[in-house]
């Protein structure tokens, strides 16, 4: 047991001076830190003069890490990019369970035991483009979700009394996955309001970052007018990916040739992509509640195959696939969504499921970053609805996401 405790705290440490370099290390425990590191106390709440601490209403406790009886945010600035996180938790798995989430809420590790290190990748983005262009962001955007696009990595601890001891944050140069699309695909800012694009990183190894660039509201149309692509585009490298999904609002085009035009800007962004060295991955719509039995995304979802097959690239056709998750569901099927059109967390973690399933039905190089947890998931054969849980965050709100 001696051995391999000694050999435990070998492979901790030479992860930990792997992590070290180029890296920002935060000790959240009571003592004297490491050289090099920077200790962060109860009441190191952020600013901009110190560049990181706690956010505002966290209520931080213990002596040899940083607890809390609720979840509690800390933040740090940085510049935009990919970043490596070593976390390390406190206490023990008898009295902690710690699940986090990144920025807008995305999931990147769940249900983690106190006392154990992980690891996870997460994406940072501002508006900016170039010195004349930026993202022409909502005013929403700008007023309620400004986590998803400042200088700051925001990091959420949540579950049954979360506890840090410790955090080593580094650049890292990793496969993007990038994604585009709407509503039902964005970092949602607010419980109890979820998408599958938020949920998705948890299912990765930390080899990728994901990279949510959806937004309520948004059509393909006017993702290209706000210069949403353009932004993906600029950060796009050999390798990275673009998942795009879009038609719950396209669909209110009443222009009479609006599907002609969403069909050609969708070839125009697999085009571009390619150029870039990139791999496009069309998504169809999932399903709204009303649409168990009938569909009710017009022609969108088929020319987003037809597209597919006529440029020869991945398709993930969860509008089909969503439709045998509701199907299974029968009576409990409201219990996946918030309202008509939205999911809550239950509902999104299904879809990010159907998501990775589909990743791997099209042998996408990608699927070899799948987390070994993952399994085999079957959508006629969902997680129980009654027994799933997942800690909410701390932001709440009644208004409904934009677009329906």
């Amino acid at each position: 047991m001696k051995k391999l405790q000694l050999l435990v705290t070998a492979i901790s440490m030479a992860t930990t001076s792997l992590f070290a370099q180029n890296s920002f290390q935060f000790d959240f425990g009571g003592g004297k830190p490491q050289a090099s590191w920077t200790q962060v106390a109860p009441t190191n709440f952020y600013s901009a003069e110190t560049g990181f601490g706690f956010e505002p209403g966290a209520e931080i406790g213990g002596t040899n890490c940083a607890t809390s009886e609720k979840p509690f945010l800390f933040s740090i600035k940085l510049p935009e990019g990919n970043y490596a996180v070593l976390v390390t938790f406190g206490g023990d798995a008898k009295d902690s369970t710690n699940t986090v989430k990144a920025e807008q809420r995305r999931l990147m590790l769940e249900k983690i035991p106190g006392g154990e290190t992980r690891t996870f990748i997460a994406h940072l983005h501002t508006p900016r483009i170039s010195d004349a262009e930026k993202v022409k962001l909502k005013k929403r955007e700008l007023e309620t979700e400004t986590v998803n696009w400042d200088e700051k990595l925001t990091l959420e601890f949540n579950g049954a009394h979360p506890s840090l001891r410790s955090l080593v944050i580094t650049p890292t140069n990793v496969p993007t996955v990038f994604i585009a699309g709407d509503s039902t695909v964005c970092d949602q800012p607010a419980e109890p309001w979820n998408s599958w694009g938020q949920m998705l990183p948890r299912f990765f190894k930390p080899e990728v970052a994901v990279a949510n660039y959806a937004e309520s509201g948004e059509s393909l149309k006017s993702s290209l007018g706000a210069k949403r692509f353009e932004k993906i585009f600029s950060l796009m490298n050999k390798g990275d990916y673009l998942f795009v999904q879009f038609g719950h609002n396209d669909m209110k085009d009443k222009a009479t040739n609006a599907l002609e035009t969403y069909k050609s800007n969708l070839k125009k962004i697999v085009a571009r992509t390619r150029e870039l060295g990139g791999t496009p991955v069309l998504v169809t719509s999932m399903e709204r509640k009303a649409g168990v039995e009938r569909d009710t995304l017009a022609g969108y979802p088929q020319t987003v195959r037809d597209v597919a097959m006529e440029e020869k690239c991945a398709l993930i056709d969860l509008h089909a696939v969503s439709r045998i998750f509701y199907r299974a569901l029968k009576s409990s099927v409201d219990k996946a969504f918030q309202d008509g059109t939205h999911h809550n967390n239950y509902g999104s973690y299904e879809l990010a499921k159907c998501m990775v399933k589909g990743i791997r039905e099209n042998k996408l190089p990608l699927a070899k970053s799948i987390v070994d947890d993952f399994g085999e998931f079957d959508p006629a054969k969902p997680d129980d609805v009654n027994t799933f849980a997942m800690p909410a965050s701390p932001t709440v709100s009644k208004e409904k996401p934009l677009g329906n």
